[in-house]
């Protein structure tokens, strides 16, 4: 548990850093958060990170159309 919190801790101030070097909150964020995690803005997934999350493939909607 103490491992979690340092780790949040340090998350925190790099997010707080970022925030003051662009002067943007979702700049901030987006830039500490990891990429992997397929984090996006609440109202700004798109049809493709939406597909992605249900496991759904633009294969299976291509051949659909064939």
């Amino acid at each position: 548990v103490k491992e979690l919190m340092v780790f949040l801790d340090v998350a925190v101030f790099e997010i707080i850093l970022a925030y003051l070097e662009k002067r943007d909150w979702k700049e901030a964020f987006f830039s500490v958060l990891p990429q992997r995690k397929g984090a996006v803005p609440l109202g700004e997934a798109n049809d493709s990170s939406k597909r992605a999350l249900s496991g759904k493939e633009d294969k299976d909607n291509d051949s659909d159309s064939n």
